[in-house]
Parts: C-alpha cells; structure tokens; sequence
C-alpha cells in the first residue's frame, strides 16, 4: 500500500528524524506505528544514524500490530522485524535472529533489561520506541526504572501516546519528560518538581493525596517541554476521522467446537441470520446457549477495550448484546450506560469516562454526544451500515472539536473480519453473512 501522510503524521516523522528523544501525543489510531517506521527506516537508510531498534509495546499490539504494518507499507516492507513474544527459549531465540527491529511487550522488558545486564554485554539497541507510555508514566514501576537503567546507552528514545497526562494536572508528565531529557527540562526528581510548580490541594495531617498547580505553571511547564514534545490533537473545522481496526486473537478451541455445534444441533440456528448472531456473540467473546446461559468463551475484546480506556480519553462505546454491557460493567464497574437524557448529561458534563450503547439507541435522534469526547469503539460490529453510519455520526458531526477516531475491536478468523470488510468497502453485507455461514456449514 503506498504511504501518503496527513500532516500530522508528516510533522511527528520529522520530529523523530531531527530530535534524539521526543513525546509524540497522538491519539491512539493516528498512525503512529506508520509514522515510526518511516522514522526509522530514513534513520537507518538513508542517515546511518540508528542500526537497531527495539519497540516496547503492550502484548497485544507487539503480536499484531508492528510486523503487519511494516508488511502493509510499500515504502516499509523491506524491515525486518521480529517478534519477541512467547515463552524465555522463544524469546531469546528471537533476540538472536537478524532484525532492523525487535519488538516485545511491555511486560517482558523489565526481563531483556536484566538478561543483557547479566550477560555483561553492552545495550544491544541504539534506538528505543516506548509504544503507549502505560507503565512508562510512573516512576515506581518496574520499566520505567529498567529503562532508566540503560538510558544513558540510548542513542534515541521515543516515547508514542495518545494522552501524555490524562488527568490534566501535568504530574504523569514528569516521568516522561525526564526519562527523555535525563533531568534537564524538568529537574532529576519529582519532589523538587512538585515544590516548584504545585502546591498541595487534599491531604490528611502530613499526608497529600492530591496537588494543584501553582498560578502560571501549566504554562511554564509547557513552555519548557515545547521542543521535545508534541501534542496534535485539534481541528479548527469539522474535525478529520480516524477508523481504526485493533485485531485481537484468542484460543480458538471453544469457539471452533461451538461453530460445529451451530450446525451439528447443539445451539440451534433456525436460519442464516441467527447463525450469524451467534457467531458475532462468540467473536466479541461470549454467546447464548439454548438454555438461556451465557458462555463465555474469551477477554480478548476487553483487554482491547482496556488499552483504550486507559489512554484516559472519554470513551463512547457501542455494543450489541446485553452480555457485552454486563462483561464490560464487571470489568469496568464505572462505565455507565446510555439511558435517555441524565446519562446524556454525566456525558457532556465529563463525569462518565466510559458510556456503554447499543447503536440503535445512538444511530438516530440523540444530539450532544459530540459535546462530551470524540473516542468510540465498536465493541461488536453491526449487521447494518446505515446504523453504522449514523452511530458514528453521533461524534464526527459539527460541534465537535477534536478529531474523532473510531476504534473497531476485531476478532480475527471469525465473522467479524467479514463484517469489517463490508463497512470499509460499503458493500453487501446480506451476501458477507451468508458467505460467512456457509463456511460455517463446510467446516
């Protein structure tokens, strides 16, 4: 596929090739993995200036993400990237194999930063992508300290987020900034951090919960980060759509045994379209039985609709059985759900970071939502590109002042890869259903 970058995506490619460390806030669907790998590329090829790169991404996105997208682009297929995922034999064999880049999660870096330490061997990698700041925010955890212990070996440093300081106070960017900068813009510690620029707000005897920032500080803080930062994150007119597809994988024993059942008579399927439903049901990762019981069968969608809820955006959710609202509440008890005009209102007025709908409730006739976030996510995809478009329309529509993304949350090898192709391509989705049920029958 041939690269043709928006704007914004051209200004963070440059931000990378000319400084050696860099926060790049944009929001989680914009291309940024594009936008790095084309960094990396001319860092590599055409400045001579990086030779390996590691990526440090969550589990999800280092499986599926970053090998695929060097694939998809033709100005990219030529790096060579490695997964380091799995089990520790599968790992290091990955680490030995030849790659421009290798990528591992999150969680297992704290794990390369003590194995290269113990071997005595020098940081092996001149460039570091740090891909979603969660864990990277907080200068108590495990990889923020294991990437403060080979900082100084790093040649280049990129942190890429959507949101840098969700909660707004400025505090989370500390950690960032000073992993980046090694102390210079922002000092060495938080405690000297805290006393220049903010004063306590909540406490209890000598115990502060909460800081305010002092009169003037945001803007202080802001200027002094303006060079190695940047944020993009508005449209001065109606504001640009960003769809984007998040693949998720699960084991697909469960479902594959209830597939055969689907025909075989066990979950019965009366015609064509109630086969469908129950298929969706098990790609979003649950299904009713024919006893009126739930099943479930994966968290693959919810652990993807954590990485974004995480991002601390407030997040429009659609969703299209009543199983998904309930596994979605008990994994996020504070999401609320759309209910007529007093959730409309907690919306708009920020107090509900997580509202669950159902898209016929959101497709048509409900005004506003643009008023309170510009994130939706498409839990389980619909059987209709109507109500598809009109549900979306809810966000990206005048009033709305940020650039809207659109997040759809997709299981692969099941239906929903059909679902998914007939919304981009606005084709038939009646023929994509029963093509997806007949593979289903001659299985």
């Amino acid at each position: 596929m041939l690269y043709s970058p928006r704007a914004s995506q051209q200004l963070a490619c440059e931000r990378m090739v000319e400084s050696a460390y860099h926060l790049l806030a944009l929001r989680m669907g914009s291309g940024k993995t594009v936008v790095a790998l084309t960094a990396i590329d001319t860092l590599m090829h055409d400045l001579f200036e990086v030779t390996r790169t590691l990526v440090v991404a969550p589990l999800r996105v280092a499986e599926l993400v970053w090998k695929q997208e060097a694939v998809k682009w033709d100005h990219t297929q030529h790096l060579r990237v490695e997964r380091v995922l799995g089990d520790e034999r599968e790992r290091v064999a990955a680490l030995m194999k030849p790659a421009d880049i290798h990528v591992i999660n999150r969680e297992n870096f704290t794990w390369l930063v003590e194995l290269i330490e113990q071997s005595g061997e020098p940081w092996p990698f001149d460039c570091v992508v740090v891909d979603e700041n969660r864990g990277f925010k907080d200068r108590a955890s495990k990889a923020w300290k294991a990437l403060k212990k080979v900082r100084p070996q790093i040649k280049r440093l990129y942190i890429l987020t959507g949101t840098p300081d969700p909660n707004g106070q400025l505090l989370e960017l500390w950690p960032q900034i000073s992993i980046l900068d090694q102390g210079k813009r922002l000092g060495p510690g938080i405690t000297k951090y805290r006393d220049k620029y903010y004063v306590p707000n909540k406490r209890n005897g000598q115990t502060i919960y909460t800081w305010q920032l002092k009169p003037g500080a945001r803007e202080e803080i802001t200027e002094s980060v303006r060079d190695v930062m940047l944020s993009v994150d508005r449209d001065p007119q109606l504001p640009e759509r960003i769809d984007n597809v998040i693949p998720v994988t699960f084991d697909m024993a469960r479902y594959r045994e209830l597939t055969k059942g689907l025909v075989s008579g066990q979950v019965v399927a009366v015609n064509a379209a109630v086969l469908a439903g129950k298929l969706a049901q098990m790609a979003q990762g649950a299904v009713y039985l024919d006893d009126g019981r739930v099943e479930e069968l994966h968290a693959a969608k919810l652990d993807a609709l954590g990485e974004i809820v995480d991002q601390g955006e407030p997040v429009l959710c659609f969703t299209s059985f009543v199983h998904d609202k309930q596994r979605i509440r008990r994994r996020f008890p504070k999401a609320r759900v759309f209910d007529g005009e007093a959730s409309l209102k907690a919306w708009q007025a920020g107090q509900a970071s997580l509202l669950l709908m159902h898209p016929a409730s959101g497709g048509h006739g409900v005004d506003g939502l643009q008023l309170g976030g510009s994130v939706a996510v498409w839990f389980g995809l619909p059987f209709s590109l109507d109500l598809y478009e009109q549900a979306n329309a809810r966000l990206h529509r005048s009033g709305q002042a940020n650039r809207v993304v659109v997040h759809h949350i997709v299981a692969v090898d099941t239906i929903d890869e059909q679902i998914m192709h007939v919304l981009q391509t606005k084709g038939d989705m009646q023929a994509a259903l029963l093509a997806a049920v007949k593979q289903v029958e001659t299985r």
